[in-house]
């Protein structure tokens, strides 16, 4: 029987690569919006998958409850790869701490009631996570996003910049990572973060049209000289799925074609 896997963020460049990189399982592919998800359910439908697909808002209880109860008609649930999320473009520090780093501790909490042997969540992180230092002012806050008073805390260390609220906020996912392996691993299942570096995806490319200048100094310091691409990322994906990762949990994967200790050097 196939193992199901949920997609969240499926019409972007990294989850419809990953959807690509799992044609094998059941695909439940989500998004923010009824019509989005038609698009790509029914884009993928055409090339042969199995596939279905339900709207979702990741930063509200009642749709991600919605979901997971979608989920478990499917049947054989064995994990998901949360890559929805939104950059510091956004240029929103509440829509970005909501997003990346609320919805994320709510599809973490609402989805561990479907941990059991052989499923794995995996969390979207980033490189720039990494550049942000621990510190037990702001880790609080990032580990506990919904409690009262946590994006205030947090946004007193951004001076109103979304981009790095954005790194704060990739940080806090990688915590919730690590806090939740424990109750994850309780029940048998797997949780990991990966922290992708500059992938081309749409989102990476109006991000190079934008800032270009940075975008090829990225380049240049990174050790492999190149983008990364979304199949990049799909490809370990695959690997932190399947069987062949069944003794990695509670990590964050970094894969970034080296270029982070080019980062904190010059950071």
């Amino acid at each position: 029987m196939k193992k199901t896997i949920v997609i969240t963020g499926a019409s972007g460049g990294i989850g419809m690569a990953c959807a690509n990189a799992l044609k094998e399982c059941k695909l439940v592919l989500t998004d923010y919006s009824d019509s989005v998800v038609k698009k790509v359910t029914d884009q993928f439908s055409q090339q042969g998958f199995d596939v279905t697909g339900i709207a979702c808002d990741i930063t509200k209880k009642e749709d991600v409850e919605k979901l997971k109860a979608f989920v478990l008609k499917q049947g054989n649930y064995g994990g998901m790869v949360h890559t929805a999320g939104v950059s510091g473009s956004a240029q929103d520090l509440k829509k970005v701490f909501d997003i990346d780093l609320v919805g994320t501790d709510i599809i973490v909490d609402a989805f561990y009631e479907l941990a059991k042997e052989n499923t794995a969540v995996i969390l979207f992180s980033s490189m720039m996570g990494h550049v942000v230092p621990p510190n037990p002012e702001y880790d609080d806050a990032l580990r506990n996003p919904q409690q009262e008073g946590a994006f205030n805390k947090v946004a007193s260390f951004v001076n109103g910049d979304a981009d790095t609220m954005y790194n704060f906020a990739k940080r806090g996912v990688q915590l919730l990572c690590q806090d939740n392996a424990m109750r994850y691993g309780e029940k048998g299942g797997r949780i990991i973060s990966l922290s992708p570096g500059v992938i081309m995806t749409p989102m990476a490319v109006k991000a190079a049209e934008e800032h270009p200048e940075t975008m090829d100094r990225m380049k240049k310091i990174t050790a492999l000289k190149r983008n990364g691409t979304p199949e990049d990322i799909s490809d370990v994906v695959q690997f932190l799925l399947s069987d062949k990762a069944r003794f990695i949990s509670g990590s964050d994967i970094l894969v970034d074609g080296g270029i982070l200790p080019q980062l904190l050097k010059s950071s």
